[in-house]
């Protein structure tokens, strides 16, 4: 099912993210999806994230949905130029996959092979322009496919905590107008930046799904702040993480401060996407003291 039929609904639509594994053995991730991510509407599965090569997200898309999740297709632009973009696109089409993500993705000297070469023959913006194209019966090459043309829900990301605000208004405008449906943001920690950036992002009539990290402790979010643009966690959530060094250790104080950043937000936005970073054993605690599920 396409979320943004659900949308559309005015249902409140969660979602969380699953790494695949570098190798292709996965019993452990479905395990895990059936343990923990069944209160989830979509699972989004990220697309050799951070430029580490790992199984391909369209066949981690293709064996959740094989067992009854409904899944996400993290897209970037990073690893395949427009030919191959295109023709993942009609795969997910014919497996039934029809959520994406669309994204340029991370530079390669970011991940575990610096020494690939980066495609990047397309950007987000294009590539949502590519999907749009295909949904309209025609590639990029202005070519015409066979029978009917696939139908997705296109999503892209913002980062409403950067502090280029204008930027990232002028970035979302320009993803709308390519066709983007919905926005996954980039993790939030700043609840305040977020509800001052949706009362800005409203003008633009797309769904908002709140984007949250469980953080793991104050080394983990001192890492963010240094390393990953448009995150930033306040000083004292940090100290809030080193105050109970074992609580932080078990989850617990990360779980708290996910939760309360979902109450704070919860009005704001029209969902929530939770990146577990592997720990999917904390999304149902995250999703009970927020109040979203019982």
């Amino acid at each position: 099912m396409r979320i943004t039929e659900l949308f559309d609904r005015g249902e409140f639509v969660i979602t969380a993210e699953i790494g695949p594994p570098k190798g292709f053995h996965i019993d452990e991730l479905l395990h895990e999806a059936d343990e923990y991510l069944q209160d989830v509407t979509a699972i989004n599965v990220t697309d050799c994230q951070s430029s580490v090569m790992r199984l391909g997200s369209l066949a981690t898309c293709k064996a959740l949905k094989d067992k009854g999740f409904n899944s996400i297709f993290q897209m970037t632009c990073r690893d395949r130029n427009r030919i191959a973009l295109q023709s993942d696109l009609l795969s997910a089409a014919y497996f039934g996959i029809d959520n994406l993500l669309l994204l340029t993705g991370d530079h390669t000297v970011m991940g575990d092979t610096p020494q690939a070469k980066p495609v990047f023959d397309l950007d987000s913006v294009s590539l949502i322009h590519a999907v749009k194209q295909l949904e309209n019966g025609v590639d990029l090459g202005g070519n015409e496919l066979v029978g009917e043309p696939p139908k997705f829900a296109k999503g892209a990301v913002v980062s409403p905590c950067s502090d280029s605000v204008d930027v990232q208004l002028a970035k979302m405008e320009r993803k709308v107008k390519a066709g983007a449906q919905y926005f996954q943001t980039q993790a939030v920690f700043e609840s305040e930046k977020f509800i001052t950036f949706m009362e800005k992002a409203k003008q633009f009539g797309v769904p908002v799904m709140l984007g949250v990290i469980i953080p793991k402790g104050a080394a983990m979010a001192n890492f963010m702040n240094n390393n990953i643009a448009g995150i930033s966690v306040p000083p004292e959530m940090i100290e809030e993480l080193k105050a109970d060094k074992e609580k932080a250790k078990a989850g617990i104080t990360g779980v708290e401060i996910t939760a309360r950043i979902i109450k704070e937000c919860r009005e704001y936005c029209q969902g929530v996407h939770i990146m577990a970073l592997g720990w999917e054993s904390k999304v149902p605690d995250v999703l009970r003291q927020a109040g979203i599920v019982n």
